[in-house]
C-alpha cells in the first residue's frame, strides 16, 4: 500500500479503518512516499504483489506514471482507496467513496484492463485533460483547494469546493481560445470557430464531481472528446448553469464526440491534466493506450 506520507489526521485516521479491513484477509505492507524518489524505490521493491493506492487522483497519477515510465505498467494490477479531495477516477469506476467499503472492494472486486490516455512527449493522463475556460478554472479554483482543504464539516473535506469556485470566478472573465481540434486526423473545430474550453475524458469527471465528460467510460476502448463553443456572455451562462448539472454535452454550441487520438493546436492555452496545471501551450496531441494496466473494480453488474 503506497500511501501520501505528508498526509493529515483525517487521512491518517481513514487509513487505519481501510488497514483493519485488509488485515483480517491479506498481509499488508505500507509504504510512505514523499517524493518521485521514493516512490519510484517503493515500486522497485513491489514485485508481484497487488499495489494500493492510499489517495485522490494525484496519487493514482503518480504511481501510473512512474510505472509508464519504468515501462511495468502492462500487466500491472492497482486498487485505490480514495483518500483524495476530489476522487474523480474513484467516482468515474465507481469505486465506493467510503474508505471501508473500498478496502473491501480491495479484496473482492474484479480485476479489469482500463485505458490509458498518453500525449506525445510520453506523459500520461488517468481521468481527464482539458483545456480552455476549465484549466482557468483549475488554475484560480487550486488556491481555493488548498485553502479549504484543512476546513472540514464532520467527514466532509471542504477542498472539493476549489473547482466550483474556480468556474465562477473564471465565468466572470471566461477566455475564448481560436483553436483547431482534430480527432482521428479529422478537423471538427478550425480556427474561425472560438472555443470556451475542450475536454479529453477517459474519465467522467473533474473537480470532485463536475462530469465535464459524463458519458467516459475507462472500459471502453476510446475517448470522449467535449469541445464547447459557448462564447457568447449568455451562452456562457448557459453552459455553465447545465455543467452543474450534467447536461451541457446536450447543448447546441457543444460538440460530443468519441476517437482514439486528439490534437489541439493554436492560440496559447493552459491545460490541466489530472488536477495538475501546465503550459502556456500551443500544441498538444493525446492518444488513447487501449486497456494499459489493470484495475480492480466493482463486479460486472454489481
Amino acid at each position: 500500500m503506497i500511501t501520501n506520507s505528508d498526509a493529515g489526521t483525517a487521512d491518517q485516521e481513514n487509513l487505519e479503518l481501510a488497514l483493519a479491513v485488509l488485515r483480517e484477509s491479506a498481509s499488508v505492507e505500507v509504504a510512505g512516499t514523499r517524493n518521485p524518489g521514493e516512490l519510484d524505490g517503493v515500486l522497485h521493491r513491489a514485485g508481484s504483489r497487488r499495489i494500493v493506492v492510499a489517495g485522490g487522483d494525484g496519487s493514482l497519477h503518480a504511481v501510473v506514471a512512474a510505472l509508464h515510465k519504468r515501462h511495468e505498467l502492462a500487466g500491472k494490477t492497482l486498487a485505490l482507496l480514495p483518500l483524495g479531495t476530489g476522487n474523480d477516477f474513484a467516482r468515474g469506476t465507481d469505486i465506493p467513496l467510503d474508505v471501508e467499503d473500498a478496502a473491501r472492494l480491495v479484496l473482492t472486486g474484479e480485476s479489469r484492463p482500463v485505458d490509458l490516455i498518453v500525449d506525445e512527449t510520453g506523459e500520461i493522463v488517468v481521468n481527464n485533460v482539458h483545456v480552455g475556460a476549465s484549466a482557468q478554472a483549475s488554475r484560480r479554483g487550486h488556491r481555493w483547494k488548498t485553502r479549504l482543504g484543512s476546513v472540514g464539516i464532520g467527514k466532509v473535506n471542504l477542498g472539493k469546493l476549489g473547482y466550483p469556485i474556480g468556474t465562477l470566478l473564471s465565468a466572470t472573465m471566461p477566455p475564448s481560445h481560436r483553436l483547431r481540434v482534430e480527432i482521428d486526423g479529422t478537423v471538427v473545430n478550425d480556427l474561425d470557430r472560438p472555443l470556451l474550453m475542450v475536454s479529453v475524458g477517459n474519465g467522467t469527471s473533474v473537480g470532485g464531481g463536475t462530469e465535464l465528460t459524463p458519458e467516459a467510460d475507462t472500459e471502453d476502448g476510446v475517448l470522449d472528446v467535449m469541445i464547447s463553443r459557448a462564447v457568447s456572455p449568455t451562452a456562457k451562462v448557459g453552459y455553465i448553469l447545465q455543467l452543474r448539472k450534467g447536461e451541457h454535452h446536450e447543448r447546441d454550441d457543444v460538440l460530443y464526440l468519441r476517437g482514439r487520438e486528439v490534437s489541439v493546436t493554436g492560440e496559447e492555452f493552459w491545460v490541466s491534466a489530472d488536477g495538475e496545471i501546465y503550459g502556456p501551450e500551443r500544441s498538444r496531441t493525446w492518444r488513447l493506450e487501449r486497456a494499459a494496466y489493470e484495475m480492480v473494480l466493482p463486479p460486472t453488474g454489481g
